[in-house]
């Protein structure tokens, strides 16, 4: 089978390719290395430099390549960013999404695998959450992947297009052979930050909130190993040979407050990490913990890491084997 895995140059597109390529699948990375990384991509993969935004290059794309499937995962993703400049996520994840699946269904592509977030849980009334949790999001960026995950659904009413929407929770760690992993600018994840104040690269960490409703008071997430998203990505995209289209939620299903993904952080690399205590953040909620037993049970997907001292190691073996980044920063 060939796939198109578009946004294949970033940080979880990259490792997804590797996965699929390890299983025997051909791949087509679609990147416009905006934010991607051209030595992240997979030497068996085919890079295509180009943009969703820009149609000839999906009429040259899609005249030269006949796909099985597509994975998507181009998209501006920073929750902040959305709110201050939200008619450019309106405009690029939108149109982006609207141009694949324009070029998916007139060239007859049945299988399509959307990355979409947790961001469509903006209050969630119950937690761990379930894929039938109402869908509220709390930002410009959830609302592009709550509309991306309803356009597809009309795609497969009107053309047969079957999809699986995974909505991850707190993507995290890096390939065990630390050729890849996290680079991102600006970055916004707890993880990558507080290492990159082991690494010096920071004077301290900010937590921003320690008054939360928690049992030490900052905010808990679930991180969900970026190896084990791949897998889940590939199982969901064989599983839509029956026909099904679904959704799933994607984590651990075990919460990590900040503070202790701080305290790993020190066991692992051996740093103090400084903290600064800060006020909260807007929009923060106080605990985001996936209940990911659907695909476990339909799919059989089995997290291999569900150790957060494992995880880290992951990130922080790439982190200071790469402690900036990739070398060809475009």
């Amino acid at each position: 089978m060939k796939i198109l895995v578009t946004g294949g140059a970033g940080y979880i597109g990259s490792h997804v390719v590797e996965q699929l390529i390890d299983k025997g699948y051909e791949v087509v990375v679609f990147d416009n290395l905006s934010a991607g990384h051209r030595s992240a991509v997979h030497r068996d993969a085919t890079l295509v430099i180009g943009d969703l935004l820009h149609k000839p290059d999906l009429d040259a794309l899609f005249s030269a390549h006949t796909f099985d499937g597509i994975m998507h995962f181009a998209s501006h993703i920073l929750v902040g960013e959305s709110m201050q400049n939200p008619h450019k996520y309106f405009h690029d994840n939108m149109v982006a999404i609207f141009n694949t699946l324009e070029y998916a269904t007139l060239h007859g592509v049945k299988r399509f695998i959307l990355s979409s977030t947790a961001a469509l849980f903006g209050d969630p009334e119950r937690v761990p959450i379930t894929e039938d949790e109402k869908l509220s999001p709390g930002s410009v960026y959830g609302e592009t992947k709550y509309m991306a995950e309803r356009t597809l659904r009309w795609m497969d009413e009107i053309y047969g297009l079957k999809y699986c929407a995974l909505r991850y929770f707190n993507a995290c760690g890096a390939h065990p052979n630390a050729h890849i992993g996290e680079d991102h600018d600006p970055e916004s994840h707890l993880i990558p930050i507080t290492l990159q104040v082991a690494l010096g690269q920071r004077a301290a960490l900010s937590i921003y909130g320690t008054d939360y409703p928690t049992p030490d008071g900052t905010c808990i997430r679930d991180y969900i190993h970026v190896l084990d998203l791949a897998e889940a990505h590939i199982l969901a995209l064989e599983a839509l040979a029956d026909g099904r289209s679904r959704v799933y939620n994607l984590g651990n299903g075990t919460g990590f407050s900040v503070r202790e993904v701080v305290e790993v952080a020190r066991q692992v690399t051996g740093h103090a990490i400084p903290v600064i205590e800060a006020p909260r953040r807007p929009g923060d909620l106080p605990s985001l913990v996936a209940d990911s037993s659907r695909i476990r049970e339909e799919l059989g997907w089995q997290p291999e890491f569900t150790n957060l001292y494992a995880i880290m190691e992951t990130a922080w073996n790439w982190h200071k084997t790469h402690p900036h980044g990739f070398s060809d920063k475009t």
